[in-house]
């Protein structure tokens, strides 16, 4: 059945095209308030203008290859991609134009991977992960030069209900200057990451999610020394487009099906973010601030670089160079035994600063030329961009940042050293 040259059409009830194909060559709006549906395979040819305002489901196979999107400022228009009765089977989302969605639900219960994505889907609204799994074809398409399938969320857009048994299986894109949280997975394993706000509105992240490849920590071995054991069962990706300004904090979640169990013997105590150093071919440590209720490790500061992240234990008991040894436990009490924070032989490098983070990522402290006359941080909010300055902090674990100018034989260096450091504030 083919509709072509249709100015609007208002359906009252959801009806069914029971044909090979439902085409659509011209004009086509849905009003809000309305449904339609088809359980053939619906196809938007080139001609083909498609405006949903209200709700359409489709039970069958989806390709755009013309306009399908909403009404400008429109804050409805739901889609359903749904199995009709008793069928099964994988449902394809394709098509060469980018297809604008408000509201999207999935709701397929087809095992290992219900929509196969080969087209540009833009969410505004929200994308509810009821049931299926979307994999996303990230071959590159020989007509447009990008990838074959891609699922990005613009700004304001999220997710919901994300599981193992529904999430994006391939790279998500993220546009715009909001928190968000990469509703992500492989193999069955659902995965999150999630980003704090960017600075622009113009701001564009990817994330994809990576569990059992041996191949991949085979070829990315080295570590800096301060790292332990690494999580070498997973990985992600997280990156940034070229005109991105400003950073983000990152949060990785853990699983006791998925992560190495080795990281997670003590994770309040040692467990970090690492990132890939492309440049220098290793592991480095990002730090983190550990949740353990909601098992999330997230980054007390801003990432240095992007790319691939695990998780990982660090040693905590290392002297770093110039004999600074930092001390984790501050019981402003006076019985003179860590009344303050101590960073021992710090005064030998003055060009130095120290920062602390609550578990929030928010800063409490900071201060440059750290234990001279006597700016020591003892348990109270101070500092430049501190949070409640002034006040006293309540007891608990928090997240320091030291770094002090280091100079030997070879030269001068920057160090930067990251921990975690338990306050008891009576």
């Amino acid at each position: 059945m083919k509709k072509k040259n249709i100015g609007l059409v208002v359906l009252s009830a959801v009806p069914f095209v029971a044909s090979a194909q439902t085409v659509n060559e011209g004009i086509f709006s849905v009003m809000p308030g309305t449904e339609m549906g088809t359980v053939a395979e619906f196809i938007n040819v080139e001609s083909g203008d498609f405006t949903n305002d209200g709700t359409v489901y489709f039970f069958n196979n989806f390709r755009n290859d013309g306009i399908y999107s909403i009404s400008k400022n429109a804050k409805t228009g739901k889609v359903i991609f749904s199995r009709h009765e008793e069928e099964s089977g994988v449902q394809t989302i394709s098509g060469n134009s980018f297809t604008e969605f408000y509201d999207v639900v999935l709701n397929n219960p087809q095992k290992s991977g219900a929509f196969d994505l080969k087209a540009n889907v833009d969410i505004l609204g929200t994308m509810d992960f009821q049931d299926g799994i979307v994999k996303i074809d990230s071959t590159i398409n020989s007509k447009t030069g990008l990838s074959q399938g891609m699922l990005t969320f613009q700004k304001g857009a999220k997710s919901i209900n994300a599981s193992d048994r529904s999430f994006a299986d391939g790279e998500i894109e993220k546009i715009g200057n909001d928190a968000f949280m990469f509703p992500q997975g492989h193999k069955g394993n659902f995965r999150y990451a999630k980003i704090s706000a960017p600075k622009s509105d113009k701001s564009t992240y990817v994330s994809r999610y990576i569990y059992d490849d041996k191949q991949f920590f085979e070829a990315h071995k080295n570590k800096t020394g301060v790292i332990e054991i690494v999580n070498t069962n997973e990985f992600w990706l997280v990156d940034k487009g070229n005109n991105t300004e400003g950073d983000v904090l990152l949060t990785l979640s853990w699983s006791d099906k998925t992560t190495l169990k080795d990281v997670l013997g003590n994770p309040e105590k040692n467990l970090h973010i690492i990132r890939w150093d492309e440049y220098n071919q290793i592991w480095v440590d990002e730090g983190g601030v550990v949740d353990v209720e909601n098992k999330e490790v997230t980054t007390a500061t801003t990432v240095n670089g992007y790319g691939f992240f695990t998780l990982a234990t660090v040693k905590n008991d290392i002297i770093n160079k110039g004999d600074v040894v930092i001390y984790n436990a501050v019981s402003p009490n006076g019985d003179g035994k860590n009344d303050y924070f101590i960073i021992d032989n710090i005064t030998r490098y003055p060009n130095n600063k120290v920062q602390i983070f609550n578990r929030w990522g928010a800063k409490v402290y900071e201060t440059s030329n750290y234990d001279s006359n006597g700016n020591v941080f003892k348990g109270y909010s101070e500092g430049s961009g501190t949070v409640n300055k002034n006040a006293k902090l309540p007891t608990g674990t928090y997240y320091y940042v030291v770094m002090y100018e280091y100079t030997d034989s070879k030269g001068t260096e920057m160090i930067k050293k990251t921990g975690y450091l338990h306050l008891e504030n009576e």
